[in-house]
Parts: structure tokens; C-alpha cells; sequence
């Protein structure tokens, strides 16, 4: 059925002027004076075998693909590592901390490019501007195979970052205009799976190209490189095809599964202003609570990405060959695959976070306390797992926590880059945390992740209470008037929707 027949009047003059349809967002159209609202949908009509059906056919037609930019994304990020037991500091001339400098100088450029890149993302399309991001990090990536010296290499990691920046938050914010908000959990987790698979497929890769070592004249790091980056800008370019910018235009689903996905998110939204105004974006920045995700974020990315790009050393530095250590940091990252969508899939499932959150940092700390506490490679070696299968957890539930409690589109697609942007600067302080003058123990790396997963298990502990206290309070206020979250009309959200996660029928995932 056609949702252009689904009306409701509205009671409020409040509200803009202007129609305001965006793609993918369900549209309210206003007249100078008139309360009336044109465009209103009715509830969701599927059952729940259909639902079920609905979902999986979004699954297949959304996330693989996702998941696949995101290999390629951690991969091109990563490699470096990998590329660093292939003689690249050595044919470079770096020497002392040039290496971690190498790493660091990707991150801040990274950050910057984030919330412009998620503004530029729902200004143009989603097909689109992935597509273009896709092409330039992949440039980038292979260009990275040809730099002779330290100056080539640091250019290149800068550029890269910028280009790469995007992808995260992008997709993150993009997944929110499918999927209610305790369904992203679960397609989040599976996304963000492929840095796991980007860190096992990346040993095994690097340990097969190394093996090209003086072809064409390049040493085997720079074919690592090379070969990498051409394959993300093959893939680009069947992704302005492959994406499908929202629910409205996508061509895999009926009209009539169209008309239903759009009814699932107004209910789940809660009618909340969906418009881009410059007003949500204020909101967003002086948030609270976002701040206080975007310290929990950078507690877990600092350890993420010292694991990322570090694993290989780390395990080298037990007592194993270069070749061999390739391959051991492979295991790891499969059981940290599979913790990340058991964790997804468990929170959805719970519909809570933060529980989950401080389960998963502390298996993560106990991962690095075996790591610094021992110098027996077998009980070292089983740290790793755990550090890797408490750390990557966190990343899809942090972001889903913080996506899930931000009211209104644009607010949310500012909020979820403020997150994943802060985060990010972890990566600055992960290339200074495992320093070759540390080796073989690492006193100093070890103990810098067990503080700050630390800091994120105790924030995380009271962003979970003052939630759960927040949604009673407001359950109170409702009591006290009489009323109850299905009592709230049309018109009563309507004349709050531009309060966002403040508007008094919004509830919190705790």
C-alpha cells in the first residue's frame, strides 16, 4: 500500500514551514498555518515470520558488501605492520621511533576528515560518496607501494587517513536508516567482524606476497601495498551499484517492504525531527553524554588499534621467527570474529549495552594482566586472545550504544562521528605504545592499555546507571501525569520532536 494514504492531523504550528523530505527518513510536510500533517505512516503490518523474512533480505542485500569495504578499509590501515617484518623500516632508513610516527601521523588526519565526511555523506548520497572515498584511500594504498623514502611514507599515511576517515562513521550512520535501534547492534558487530578477518587475512596475506620480494624491482612490503590497493579500487567501483542509498529507492525491496521498513523506523524513532538543520548539530556538540561515549570510545580504540598494528611484534617478540609470527597473530583475530558477533547478537537479543560493555573490558583487561604479568610465551600467547576477543567486542557495542541513545537524524550522524572520530585519536597514542626500546616485554605498552580499557569499564559502569536512573525518572513523570508510552498521540511527538533523546517519550538503552 502506498504510504501518501496513511494521514493524521497534527496539533502544532511550531514546526518549520517547509517540507522537509530526506532520503531515507520518513517526511512531515507543513503549510504556513496549517497544523495538518500530509504524510504520516501507520504502524508496521508484517507478522513476525515476515518481519524475520524482511530482515534477512535487508541482511543479504546490505551487509556482506559493508563488511567487505570494511576489510579493505582495516586492511589498508593495518598492513603497515605486516609490512614492517618484510624489511620496510630497513629499505626505508627508519630508525628510533620513525616507525611509530609512521603510525600516528594517519590518525589525526583520519579525525578531521569524519564529521565532514558524514555531513558530505547525507548531503549527497551514500552509493556515491563511499564510492569516491573508496577510490581515493585505494590511490593512496598503492601509491604507498612506491615511496622511497621516511618523507614518502609519512605523505602517504596522511593522505590515507583522510580518505579513510569516512568509512566508520558513514557506514555506522548508515545502517541506522534500515534497521530499528536494537537491530543495528547485531549488523553492526558483523560489520566491524571484517577487522578481525582484515587481521587474520592480513597475516596470511603479507606472509604469501612477502614472497615477491625484487619483482619488478620492488621489495615484497611494497607489493603488500600495491596489490592491496589496486583490489579496493576494483571494488569501488562496482559500489555506487552495489549500495543502496535508503529504504525508499532501494530496487531489492516491493513497495509494500519499502512502505513496512519505513513504518518500523518512524515507530522505533519515535517521530523525532529527521531534517538536517545546523540546530542538531549544536545539540550533538554540547551533549554530555556524547562526551562521555566518545572517553569511553578512545579507552577501547588506543588498545584496538596497538593490537592491530602491533600483534605481529608483540608475538614476534616471545621468542618466534618473523614468518611465524606472520601466522600465529592469525587465531587470535578468528576468536575475536567470533566474540564480536556473539556480542551483537547477545545485546540485541538483551536490548541492553552497557552490561555487555563492561563484560567484554574485563576479559580484555585480564587478556593484557597475563600478557605484562608472565614471560611464558604459551600463557602470553593465550593473552592475546582474550585481549583481542574483549577489545574488538567493544568497538560495533560502543557505537550502537551511543547511535542508539541519540534522538534525530542529524544529530545522531554528528554524534556517531564525534564518537568515532574521538576514538580515533586513540590511534595517535597506540603508535607510541609498544616502542622497540620496550621490547621484548613491553612493561610500559601493556600497562597503558590495562589503564585505559580500565577508564572505559568504570565510565561505562556509570553511563549504565545513570540510564537505567534517567528512564525511571521519566517513567515517573509519566506515571504522575497518567499517562504511559502508548497513551503518547501523533500529535503529542510531534510537538516534541525536535527535543531528540530529550523528548519525554524517548527511553534510553541502558
Amino acid at each position: 500500500m502506498s504510504f501518501e494514504k496513511l494521514q493524521v492531523s497534527e496539533k502544532t504550528a511550531a514546526i518549520d514551514n517547509e517540507s522537509t523530505t530526506e532520503k531515507g527518513q520518513v517526511s512531515l510536510k507543513h503549510g504556513a498555518s496549517s497544523s495538518s500533517s500530509d504524510i504520516e505512516l501507520a504502524g508496521p503490518t508484517f507478522d513476525e515470520p515476515r518481519t524475520g523474512r524482511l530482515l534477512r533480505k535487508m541482511d543479504w542485500n546490505i551487509v556482506p558488501f559493508l563488511s567487505l569495504l570494511y576489510l579493505l578499509s582495516f586492511l589498508d590501515r593495518t598492513n603497515i605492520g605486516n609490512a614492517r617484518l618484510a624489511n620496510l623500516e630497513r629499505d626505508l632508513g627508519m630508525a628510533g621511533l620513525d616507525y611509530n610516527i609512521a603510525l600516528a601521523v594517519f590518525f589525526p588526519f583520519y579525525v578531521a576528515a569524519e564529521i565532514p565526511s558524514n555531513i558530505m555523506m547525507k548531503r549527497t548520497s551514500p552509493s556515491l560518496w563511499l564510492c569516491i572515498i573508496m577510490i581515493g584511500w585505494g590511490l593512496c594504498m598503492t601509491l604507498m607501494g612506491i615511496v622511497k623514502d621516511f618523507t614518502g611514507l609519512l605523505i602517504a599515511r596522511m593522505a590515507l587517513g583522510l580518505c579513510e576517515g569516512g568509512l566508520f562513521p558513514g557506514v555506522t550512520w548508515y545502517i541506522t536508516l534500515w534497521y530499528r535501534r536494537h537491530e543495528c547492534g547485531l549488523r553492526m558487530a558483523i560489520f566491524f567482524s571484517a577487522a578481525t578477518l582484515a587481521g587474520a587475512f592480513g597475516g596470511l596475506l603479507a606472509r604469501g606476497i612477502a614472497e615477491m620480494d625484487g619483482v619488478g624491482g620492488r621489495p615484497g612490503w611494497a607489493w603488500i601495498f600495491i596489490l592491496e590497493g589496486i583490489f579496493t579500487i576494483l571494488v569501488a567501483f562496482f559500489a555506487k551499484w552495489l549500495i543502496n542509498d535508503n529504504p525508499e529507492t532501494a530496487k531489492f525491496l516491493s513497495e509494500e517492504e519499502r512502505t513496512e521498513v519505513i513504518a518500523r523506523l518512524k515507530l522505533d524513532r519515535s517521530a523525532l525531527a529527521d531534517e538536517y538543520h545546523i540546530k542538531y548539530l549544536k545539540q550533538a556538540v554540547f551533549d554530555w553524554k556524547i562526551w562521555v561515549h566518545m572517553l569511553i570510545t578512545i579507552g577501547i580504540y588506543t588498545p584496538l588499534y596497538s593490537i592491530s598494528l602491533f600483534l605481529p611484534t608483540i608475538v614476534r617478540n616471545m621468542g618466534y621467527t618473523n614468518e611465524t609470527a606472520q601466522l600465529m597473530s592469525v587465531p587470535p583475530y578468528v576468536m575475536g570474529c567470533v566474540a564480536t558477533i556473539s556480542g551483537g547478537w547477545a545485546a540485541d537479543r538483551a536490548k541492553k549495552r552497557g552490561l555487555y560493555m563492561m563484560f567484554f573490558c574485563l576479559v580484555a583487561i585480564v587478556g593484557f594482566v597475563m600478557l605484562i604479568s608472565t614471560d611464558t610465551p604459551a600463557v602470553q600467547y593465550i593473552g592475546t586472545f582474550l585481549a583481542v576477543s574483549g577489545i574488538y567486542p567493544n568497538v560495533p557495542m560502543g557505537v550502537a550504544w551511543n547511535g542508539n541513545n541519540i534522538g534525530g537524524a542529524t544529530k545522531r550522524a554528528v554524534g556517531i562521528a564525534m564518537h568515532v572520530g574521538f576514538g580515533n585519536l586513540g590511534g595517535v597514542i597506540s603508535g607510541f605504545a609498544y616502542r622497540t626500546a620496550d621490547s621484548p616485554r613491553f612493561f610500559s605498552g601493556h600497562g597503558l592499555l590495562i589503564a585505559t580499557v580500565s577508564m572505559s569499564f568504570g565510565l561505562s559502569l556509570f553511563m549504565h546507571l545513570y540510564l537505567v536512573r534517567e528512564n525511571r525518572r521519566r517513567d515517573a513523570e509519566m506515571a504522575a501525569k497518567g499517562l504511559t508510552l502508548e497513551d503518547y498521540t501523533n500529535e503529542m511527538k510531534a510537538a516534541e520532536r525536535e527535543q531528540g533523546d530529550y523528548a519525554t517519550f524517548f527511553r534510553y538503552t541502558e
